[in-house]
């Protein structure tokens, strides 16, 4: 290990679908969290492991902080709150593509309490999207929302700045050895990553008032009896009402068939083998505002 080998926690805070997954995975070079044009995609707070020769850099993905109206919500943004208190530096991420709005200034108020003994990097997420009158217009607007130790401007979709917000972040790590093996790139289950990537392919194409009504649990994965190279992984996808359950389906179980083809991919890709995926819809009713419902989901 170098002299002066750096290694702890980074999050990522910010409005939903304000990048921050997006963002976490371009870090990590691969993907490890979920992404969703839908807001309160990420549900857990998901480590991603950033491994640099003079440095170990673990980012923390965590939900979107929003003003909850549900059980869930409530929980989400108490997954928000615990990890700034175990994290050595927060970035937070304001969307080079929307103005600075009530949902931003809520967070900066409750980054302020932390910011005195965390430090707080200000990252204008999705320049790619705008101009650069427009993303130098989002940086003076940021400035005034609270004290930032740093400012930098990404896009984690052409890779612009990535490896400077990668320098930002460890300067303000302690100093010490790794803390996770050489190659290791998440700390997560695979089958937590399994069942996040069949809610991503899920929610991609349903109307949006359902993103927040899907919840997805694994009851099996293992290799099937005799063979090493094919995973029997059978699911559960969840959802609150009857009609949600009809949209999930699609006409003769179309949607459902497409939505399995396109999480199989990812699946396989995780894995390193060929999976069998059998997806089943059941309604949970009103499972958002159920406490005992959150908890057998895994709230």
């Amino acid at each position: 290990m170098p002299d002066g080998h750096r290694s702890g926690f980074a999050c990522f805070v910010g409005r939903p679908n304000a990048g921050k997954s997006t963002l976490t995975n371009a870090l990590v070079g691969t993907k490890v969290a979920i992404t969703s044009s839908k807001p309160q995609t990420t549900r857990h707070a998901i480590r991603g492991i950033v491994h640099r020769p003079d440095a170990q850099l673990i980012i923390v993905d965590t939900p979107g902080l929003h003003r909850p109206r549900t059980l869930l919500g409530q929980r989400l943004n108490d997954v928000v709150m615990s990890t700034w208190s175990e994290v050595d530096v927060i970035g937070f991420c304001l969307p080079a593509d929307q103005k600075i709005g009530p949902g931003d200034r809520f967070i900066a108020q409750q980054l302020s309490k932390v910011s005195k003994r965390t430090p707080v990097i200000g990252v204008v997420t999705k320049t790619d999207l705008v101009g650069p009158a427009q993303v130098a217009e989002q940086l003076v607007a940021a400035q005034e929302l609270m004290d930032f130790a740093e400012f930098i401007p990404v896009s984690a979709v052409n890779g612009y700045q990535v490896g400077q917000l990668s320098d930002l972040l460890v300067t303000q790590l302690p100093e010490g050895p790794p803390l996770y093996p050489e190659g290791e790139l998440t700390d997560e289950p695979e089958v937590t990553l399994v069942a996040e990537l069949v809610r991503e392919a899920a929610l991609e194409g349903v109307r949006d008032e359902l993103p927040h009504s899907i919840a997805v649990v694994v009851e099996e994965m293992a290799f099937r009896e005799g063979r090493d190279d094919l995973i029997d992984v059978h699911a559960e996808l969840y959802v609150e009402r009857p009609s949600q359950k009809g949209i999930i389906l699609g006409h003769k179980g179309e949607r459902l068939k497409k939505v399995g083809t396109a999480a199989r991919t990812q699946i396989e890709a995780l894995l390193g083998a060929k999976v069998y995926l059998d997806l089943h819809v059941k309604v949970a009713k009103d499972w958002q505002r159920d406490p005992k419902q959150l908890r057998r989901l895994g709230f």
